[in-house]
């Protein structure tokens, strides 16, 4: 029995120098390697300051009553975000959406989709106020610094698309007064203000209107920032030699990687760059990784969108319903998962393409986004260890993380005071 020991030693310390010599690292190696990798990660994550630019959690908080200052569990209510969980993934700072699907466009129409906005401001106002001990509205960019160091999260606020605003340019500024630092020009369809890159219409404005250059200039003066996610390609073109201040992508992903038109292109990347804007990585599955046909999951989703009217003009009741009835076909067809390796992709891509000035992070967690591994937002700290196993260093993950983003969204304030 020694002289076996004594051979299992030898022959250890025999492979361990051949490893050596090799430049083959042992198991052991690795997993002290990684360790290493996950503390430093660890120890960057929680010193910076993390932002995620886009979460649809005001939706989850009004079709479904969720308690913000609890711990939810995603599995069974399907949500990704809450203030408990916020702090277990280390986020610090978060960007609100007061979404609304795009509607019919006429004066009652518009005064509805106006309605229906200040209902999901009111919502989120009173989420922060229920927990003053665990959130703040954050309004300023120095806002989310002092929150950050009281130890609780800062909420902004941003409009997924500009449908409310209706043809009324002062509903801007008292957007602005409710919170708003960013809006999404448009959504899914064209609107008023600009052509969409989803509308099976096709262009409408050629891009964006001659009302959409006037809430552009407006934007502008008031200090909102210009949110070119979900727009046509020639909107983003217009956006860009419109805006007196960079352009955000508050959430988005590079074409290039996933070829979706919602994404951007390698000439629009390098075109934000010379703009001095930021593209915000989304984390929803079908912008980061190309997905196999599955007929049932697509029927399953027509049929859903053909119920409930494309989403649009639902009573709670009604999106209650369709929320559960979205869920139910990711249990029953569910999609092939992208994971945090993906995603971290595109943010190499384009850092290759744009420089790493200009991207950021923006999850669309609860309005579709989640991948195998950032699923929700208790684990944004896997994105951070991917960036630190890929050789970025501290500097370049707050940037990533909040640092590019904040650079524009000072700059908006800057314009603003400057031309009161």
């Amino acid at each position: 029995m020694q002289s076996r020991r004594k051979f299992i030693v030898t022959t250890t310390i025999s492979a361990i120098g051949v490893s050596l010599i090799s430049g083959f690292k042992s198991p052991l190696q690795l997993i002290n390697e990684d360790d290493k990798l996950k503390k430093r990660a660890k120890k960057i994550h929680n010193k910076i300051l993390t932002l995620d630019s886009h979460c649809d959690t005001p939706l989850t908080i009004l079709n479904q009553n969720i308690n913000m200052g609890v711990r939810n569990n995603t599995q069974k209510t399907g949500t990704k975000v809450d203030f408990p969980r916020m702090k277990e993934g280390g986020l610090d700072a978060s960007f609100f959406a007061v979404f609304l699907g795009q509607g019919k466009r006429n004066d009652e129409a518009n005064k509805k989709a106006k309605a229906k906005a200040l209902n999901i401001f009111d919502a989120i106002h009173k989420s922060i106020k229920e927990n003053p001990e665990q959130a703040e509205l954050a309004l300023t960019v120095k806002d989310a610094y002092r929150i950050e160091k009281s130890g609780k999260r800062a909420i902004y606020i941003g409009i997924e698309n500009g449908y409310p605003i209706g043809k009324d340019i002062g509903n801007i500024e008292e957007f602005y007064n409710l919170g708003t630092r960013y809006i999404t020009l448009c959504h899914s369809s064209n609107n008023d203000i600009c052509d969409s890159s989803t509308d099976k219409k096709g262009s409408e404005h050629d891009g964006i209107s001659s009302f959409g250059e006037q809430v552009v200039k407006e934007m502008n003066r008031l200090g909102i920032m210009v949110d070119v996610s979900h727009v046509s390609d020639k909107s983003f073109y217009d956006a860009i030699e419109l805006s007196r201040i960079p352009v955000i992508a508050s959430h988005s992903s590079a074409r290039a990687i996933c070829d979706h038109p919602r994404n951007m292109n390698d000439e629009m990347l390098r075109a934000l760059a010379t703009n001095g804007g930021v593209i915000q990585l989304c984390i929803l599955n079908s912008y980061i990784k190309t997905q196999p046909p599955n007929p049932e999951r697509e029927d399953a989703f027509k049929k859903l969108r053909e119920k409930y009217n494309n989403y649009e003009d639902l009573t709670k009741e009604q999106q209650t319903e369709a929320s559960k009835a979205w869920r139910q076909i990711d249990v029953d067809f569910p999609g092939v998962l992208a994971d945090v390796s993906d995603a971290v992709d595109h943010i190499d891509h384009i850092v290759k393409v744009a420089g790493i000035d200009h991207v950021g992070i923006g999850t669309d967690f609860d309005g579709g986004g989640g991948i195998s591994g950032f699923f929700d937002i208790s684990e944004a700290g896997n994105v951070t260890y991917e960036l630190v196993k890929r050789g970025y260093s501290k500097k370049d993950i707050e940037k990533i993380w909040s640092g590019n983003f904040m650079r524009v969204f000072k700059q908006a304030e800057e314009y603003a005071k400057q031309i009161q």
